[in-house]
């Protein structure tokens, strides 16, 4: 089901409060490297040129070694300040632009997580190779070593291709209800490894290969159901006229299409009981039946119905 106008206001207000997060603290210090690296392109002749103070000869091995480290950090800071500011606005940018649906908004959460775990890699390559590392030796070797991790990491490798297939095929999103293992919750964040549920104040973490026989309950609108019992005595044709006269009265926040009567559910013990239901989102489907229970009662109180207490029928033999 799709959700409402009011719930995509919120998730792109949640946009906008991440785009906050990044506090004063953080945006002074990335505008201070990038105010640094710019200067260091101005006076690019005077740290990474030849016959610099970086490169004279000071007589001590630690000295000349300490200053000649020097533009190498710069450069650091150069590759690292540049990628921070680039990466950041792409995520902004994508966090900012798909937030139209709620398959929209589960892509573009991967596709951040993704980014952020290629640009890490790639800015760890590009570091070492900064500072003389044979990157090209290294990443032959990282083949090697990843071929033979990753037949100890097998579990991880699942959880990523199930990931991917999980978004591929639209089995859920982001702010779907769904119950997994007998845990239902609102499905709050997804990554390239895990999945994020949330119930009542609890986060519970799935490892994306471990979820098997997912119940969605958010595609179609979910049923509230209500159930109450009347005596036997009642006369049950007065009783269902009472509820077709007065139930159409009956009005309850998130209710879909109203409430309706569906007839005797059981005979039980000490009553008849009766089954109503109401259609409402899944996300609403608690607070539903309360209210529901709620104005059934105060609806045979005004006319006059009982609802039965437990009874006890003792036969004596003779």
């Amino acid at each position: 089901m799709k959700k409402s106008k009011e719930v995509f206001r919120q998730e792109r207000e949640k946009v906008k409060a991440k785009a906050q997060k990044l506090g004063p603290v953080k945006l002074v210090i990335l505008a201070i490297l990038a105010v640094g690296t710019v200067c260091s392109f101005v006076f690019y002749d005077y740290i990474f040129g030849a016959g610099t103070v970086f490169t004279a000869n000071y007589g001590s091995n630690f000295l000349n070694g300490l200053m000649g480290a020097v533009p190498k950090i710069i450069r650091c800071a150069q590759i690292i300040t540049i990628t921070a500011i680039i990466t950041t606005f792409v995520l902004f940018v994508i966090s900012r632009l798909f937030t139209k649906s709620q398959r929209s908004i589960t892509v573009s959460r991967l596709c951040c997580n993704l980014i952020k775990w290629v640009v890490a890699i790639i800015l760890v390559i590009v570091v070492l190779a900064v500072w003389g590392v044979d990157t090209t030796a290294l990443i032959t070797g990282a083949g090697v070593i990843t071929l033979v991790v990753g037949l100890g990491m097998q579990s991880l490798i699942a959880d990523v291709i199930a990931g991917l297939f999980i978004v591929f095929e639209n089995e859920f999103n982001i702010g779907d209800i769904i119950t997994v293992d007998d845990f239902r919750g609102e499905v709050i964040e997804m990554g390239i490894r895990t999945t994020k549920l949330k119930a009542e104040g609890n986060i519970k973490i799935f490892n994306n290969s471990d979820l098997r026989k997912i119940l969605n309950q958010t595609v179609e609108p979910s049923v509230a159901k209500a159930y109450v019992d009347i005596e036997y005595s009642a006369d049950l044709g007065r009783v269902e006229e009472i509820i077709a006269r007065c139930l159409p009265e009956i009005k309850i926040e998130g209710v879909i299409g109203g409430v309706e009567y569906n007839g005797v559910n059981t005979l039980g013990a000490s009553g008849v009981q009766l089954y109503f239901s109401a259609q409402c989102k899944e996300s609403d489907k608690f607070s539903v039946q309360r209210a529901l229970n709620g104005e059934l009662k105060n609806m045979f109180d005004k006319n006059g119905i009982n609802i039965p207490f437990n009874q006890i029928v003792v036969h004596n033999g003779d």
